[in-house]
């Protein structure tokens, strides 16, 4: 790949670079701008002194100003006792050149698609901060065509320094591709699956990384935070499943954790997310699996990180199972340890928890090469990249094979997957629920486009789950969080009537959230009952706590196997039975499925 060289003197410990041209005879050279880093600015007086100087600041980040100024301005601050560096374009040392900065990552994708236009296209999930696209590439036998196949999403690079990530996504679009045709293994999985490839979620703050040459050992994106100098929030804590609910992040913009100021704050979550929503079809995610490629410590991680319980209500037995089966036999085969993402650290906010917890989708986090206490850290050399990329083939594949159904590695499939769909609502129309008359005085379920709602955290999604449409406990936002919450009782929604099969396994998927105040008790709840013959029976309970319970979508199933052969109607239900609690529910997405 071509390199970007300069030549560079020393002096008194800081780099020049030369800039070498020709100029008229007897003319002195003329002055040109340049970008440098000034270090020790702390002060208001170090800021004014900067910008006395003549030169521009652009911008201030734990001591470090970064300014545009002239070589005789940049003369005038050392005088005064400033270490000032020129900043190089953005690129890695020379040793480790091997590693692909931005415009390289991009020129790769790019080649690998015009060599393979049949299976592979570019797309893009949108901008960064910055303004730098992010690609997406998508692999498969009929490329251009949605087909009514598993996904797998492979993402990397949501943190700034971990730059192995990056080369482990074009690590696997070159497999994908090249190996098609020859490889019958790979060509199997591109013909019968979509794959999605995200390589860089964090382009602003890889390239800011590697912008002087040197590393900067930045973790962050690039976006400035209201009312303070630092810079930056951390992608995988931005993430609204469980955000910022459990010491797994931190609310000081200056931490390395930093979780954002508000779920989805960061554009680079949001349009990730968005993507992910968008592959709901009818209701239905069709991405199945995922890994999310980070450094370091040699790991292979699964939901949940907020808690180190290892079942929890959207995560049971079978899941956990599941999950630790895969995960087993991916680490079995590139030598890491499996684990529960919580067994290493709480995390609150993260991607894998958000995917699996309001998507179904089974997430992984990989942490690459090196292992625990390695000097190297978030910087291996680039001799290692082919092997350490390789290291993770067998694993990839896997999760890919499995992606149809998951639930076979436990040998359940029969009960979980491959399920015909019996009836389903994403509440696009109207389909004839009824709302049931009940003691509530407001906040009664509708169908509509929801408002959003916020005190003390979000209690109303203005997001669906898909489409525009949900049930919801007044969808109106009013002139403030509790002007159509749920009052006064009990407000339900009752479904049409479903003939369910005689046969089984049959099985009830929804998504929902539950949201209060910490006026809140037990005595305020969320129901999914069956209804059958006048008889109503609970299948799912949601009690309230007196805390506050941030409104999240989260996935939710039931066994409705001693149902089939019935009719039945399904009854939802939110209830303030605490006095003036402030309380708010929906549901998306209802499925009923066999097999």
């Amino acid at each position: 790949m071509a390199r970007k060289l300069s030549v560079s003197l020393s002096l008194a410990g800081v780099g020049l670079l030369l800039l070498v041209g020709v100029n008229p005879a007897g003319a002195a050279p003329a002055e040109r701008s340049g970008s440098y880093v000034v270090e020790g600015v702390r002060t208001l007086e170090d800021r004014n002194r900067v910008a006395r100087s003549g030169a521009a600041i652009d911008g201030i980040d734990h001591g470090r100003a970064e300014i545009t100024a002239l070589p005789s301005e940049v003369r005038k601050l050392r005088d005064q006792g400033y270490a000032v560096a020129e900043v190089r374009a953005e690129d890695f040392p020379v040793a480790d050149s091997g590693y692909h900065n931005y415009a390289e990552m991009v020129a790769e994708l790019d080649k690998a698609v015009a060599d393979h236009p049949a299976i592979a296209r570019k797309m893009s999930i949108g901008k960064s901060f910055q303004g730098r696209d992010m690609p997406l590439i998508k692999i498969s036998d009929n490329v251009a065509v949605d087909e009514d196949e598993p996904e797998v999403l492979y993402g990397a690079h949501q943190h700034a320094r971990e730059h192995l990530t990056v080369e482990m996504a074009l690590y696997l679009v070159k497999l994908y591709t090249d190996g098609y045709g020859k490889d019958p293994r790979i060509t199997k999985l591109v013909d019968s699956r979509e794959l999605w490839i995200v390589p860089d979620l964090n382009p602003d703050g890889g390239e800011y990384d590697i912008a002087t040459g040197g590393y900067r050992n930045w973790r962050k994106n690039r976006q400035p935070n209201a009312g303070s100098s630092s810079i930056g929030t951390d992608l995988n804590r931005n993430w609204s499943y469980k955000f910022g609910c459990c010491g797994g992040s931190s609310a000081n913009p200056s931490s390395e954790t930093y979780h954002g100021d508000a779920a989805f704050s960061a554009p680079e979550t949001q349009r990730l997310r968005d993507f992910v929503l968008s592959r709901r079809v009818n209701g239905v995610q069709q991405i199945k699996a995922s890994i999310d490629f980070h450094t370091f410590s040699e790991l292979i991680l699964w939901p949940f990180g907020y808690t180190v319980a290892d079942t929890v209500p959207g995560l049971n037995a079978d899941q956990q199972a599941a999950f630790e089966a895969l995960g087993a036999g991916m680490a079995k085969s590139n030598g890491y340890t499996a684990q529960q993402s919580s067994d290493l650290y709480i995390t609150d906010g993260s991607v894998i928890d958000w995917l699996w917890a309001t998507q179904g989708i089974f997430a992984y986090t990989f942490e690459m090469y090196p292992g625990p206490g390695s000097a190297s850290g978030f910087y291996p050399p680039a001799s290692v990249i082919a092997a350490q990329t390789a290291r993770n083939k067998e694993a990839s594949l896997q999760l890919a094979e499995y992606a149809d159904c998951v639930y076979r590695v436990i040998g359940k499939q029969a009960q979980y997957c491959g399920g015909d769909t019996v009836w389903s609502d994403d509440f696009e129309t109207a389909k004839g629920w009824t709302t049931t008359s009940g003691t509530a005085t407001a906040g009664l379920w509708e169908r509509g486009n929801p408002e959003a709602t916020t005190q003390n955290g979000p209690k109303q999604l203005g997001d669906t789950v898909s489409g525009d449409n949900d049930l919801v406990t007044g969808r109106k936002a009013g002139t403030a969080a509790g002007s159509y919450d749920v009052d006064g009782g009990t407000t339900g929604v009752r479904s049409p009537s479903v003939a369910l099969p005689a046969a089984g396994p049959l099985t009830l998927g929804w998504s929902w959230y539950f949201a209060h105040a910490a006026n809140a008790s037990a005595a305020d709840q969320f129901k999914v009952s069956v209804v059958q013959n006048g008889s109503k029976t609970a299948i799912f309970t949601r009690a309230g706590t007196a805390s506050d319970r941030a409104a999240v979508w989260a996935a939710a199933s039931a066994d409705l196997t001693p149902y089939a052969g019935k009719t039945i109607q399904l009854l939802i239900e939110a209830t303030d039975a605490a006095g003036a609690s402030l309380i708010e529910a929906a549901v998306d997405d209802v499925k009923i499925t066999r097999g």
